[in-house]
């Protein structure tokens, strides 16, 4: 697998999984119905924000990331991420991989931490990860996130330092 910079190019092979995750309703705080056009916007962000992707020796995307920072102005030093796996190539370590990669990118661009604010408590998967690549819940939203499964379920706030 290789993690490189995202193209416009790319955007055909992250639109499908990312419409597909969004539209579960289970991990995303993103409406369910997003309209490719407002999802392209979202995730293929501009300087300094930066969008990767991981891919197969074939080119496939396994899955994309996107780094920006948590917060304007005297905020901007926390960074912020978001990142999605092909359900197809879930259990593969893509989400690992991409994880360690932003967070070198994070400290290469000379953020102090970074900050993940609304992890849906039940998406328990991506909890383990991110506790495992030094993460640490610092906050809850209780009932912050109406899950189509559980009913209203926690938001955790994440943090680590870099």
């Amino acid at each position: 697998m290789l993690i490189r910079p995202a193209t416009a190019a790319d955007w055909p092979g992250i639109w499908p999984f990312l419409r597909e995750i969004v539209a579960a309703g289970e991990t995303y705080t993103w409406p369910r119905d997003v309209d490719e056009e407002t999802a392209r916007a979202l995730w293929l962000v501009p300087p300094p924000g930066r969008t990767v992707v991981a891919v197969a020796p074939d080119g496939t995307v396994l899955g994309s990331a996107k780094l920006t920072p948590n917060q304007l102005g005297p905020g901007g030093h926390v960074a912020n991420a978001s990142f999605m796996v092909a359900p197809a190539a879930g259990g593969r370590g893509v989400g690992r991989a991409l994880g360690a990669h932003v967070l070198d990118l994070a400290r290469a661009d000379g953020y102090r931490a970074m900050q993940f604010n609304a992890v849906v408590a039940t998406n328990t998967r991506a909890v383990a990860l991110w506790r495992s690549l030094g993460f640490e819940v610092v906050g809850r939203v209780p009932d912050g996130f109406h899950h189509p499964v559980h009913g209203y379920v926690d938001l955790l706030v994440m943090y680590r330092r870099l």
